[in-house]
């Protein structure tokens, strides 16, 4: 068993990073608790990925992020909030994954896989891309599938079926079409997203309209075999000649580890988590939430930009508990 200590914050993420800043600068003993790399959702985005936010909305506690280009890309992600961490001496415990939280009579017993703590508060700040949301279809397990993307290379020169219309889907498509493979979007709405970035739209709409890459709206994979595809369209059933599928259709928080906390839900189906907005409090007192996983399965609504703030508020809670 691990010595007492104030808060111990799960994830080291942008916002798990903010609030070990926030907790250092208020005296308050804290740890991380990271289950892979630092900001390791970020680690595993595309390798060429562009955010949608300007730099300075990236930024933690003002400190400055210099990016080469308005909008940073994925690598710069990484060298800021590494040197954050680094500078600041921060406590992280990486490659560690949290198993268990358990509220006592006085704080918590945290249990990981690789040893037990005890902490007087916990903050939650898993991010959401922990989880792929799966296309639940026979195949779906085979070799030739991946719920996430890295870069295009592995894909030249092979029928690549990507599913999904957002920014993952879209950048995936227009990557590995200009590496030379030979692309088809499998897309249940009948356009492209409405929240894909307004400087990538105009390129995946006239490269379909060329034929350049071929997509299928209102339509849905139905089976996947070893070398085909068989989706259902507005036309019919079709079955397509492919090597590989990406299915980029979205990811979601770890719901178990706070339904095993203790947390409850919206019961509209989306699992939102209840929590004070004010204070970023669960229903279970001295349990926090940080980030992005207070939106639960509406991952669009929070961001890093708009939850930087959630760091601060739950230090200004807890030093006013005190």
């Amino acid at each position: 068993m691990n010595t007492d200590i104030d808060i111990i914050i799960i994830g080291a993420g942008p916002i798990g990073i903010a609030c070990a800043k926030t907790c250092k600068e208020n005296n308050l003993s804290y740890l991380i608790i990271e289950k892979g790399a630092l900001t390791n959702s970020i680690y595993n985005y595309p390798l060429n990925m562009t955010f949608f936010s300007t730099s300075e909305k990236l930024e933690i506690d003002n400190i400055p992020f210099i990016s080469n280009n308005p909008k940073p890309k994925r690598n710069e992600a990484l060298e800021y909030y590494r040197r954050v961490a680094t500078t600041n001496d921060l406590h992280i415990n990486l490659y560690e994954e949290v198993k268990n939280i358990n509220k006592e009579e006085h704080g918590f017993t945290v249990e990981t896989s690789k040893a037990t703590y005890k902490s007087e508060k916990v903050i939650i700040a898993t991010g959401f891309y922990d989880v792929p949301t799966q296309l639940n279809v026979p195949g779906e397990d085979l070799p030739k599938v991946n719920h996430y993307y890295k870069e295009a290379h592995p894909y030249s020169m092979q029928d690549v079926i990507v599913v999904g219309a957002s920014n993952s889907s879209v950048d995936a498509a227009l990557e590995i079409y200009r590496k030379g493979g030979r692309v088809t979007m499998v897309i249940r709405g009948s356009e492209i997203g409405k929240r894909v970035k307004y400087w990538v739209k105009p390129d995946i709409v006239n490269r379909i309209a060329e034929g350049a890459i071929t997509a299928h709206f209102n339509s849905e994979i139905e089976t996947i075999q070893d070398h085909s595809v068989t989706i259902n369209t507005p036309n019919g059933t079709v079955n397509l000649k492919n090597d590989y599928v990406l299915a980029l259709t979205g990811y979601q928080p770890n719901i178990k580890l706070l339904e095993d906390a203790g947390i409850s839900f919206s019961e509209d189906g989306k699992y939102v988590p209840n929590y004070n907005e004010e204070t970023m409090e669960t229903n279970i007192k001295g349990l926090y939430l940080a980030g992005v996983i207070c939106g639960g399965l509406e991952t669009h609504k929070w961001y890093i930009e708009n939850s930087r703030i959630h760091a601060k508020q739950i230090v200004n809670h807890i030093k006013w508990k005190h």
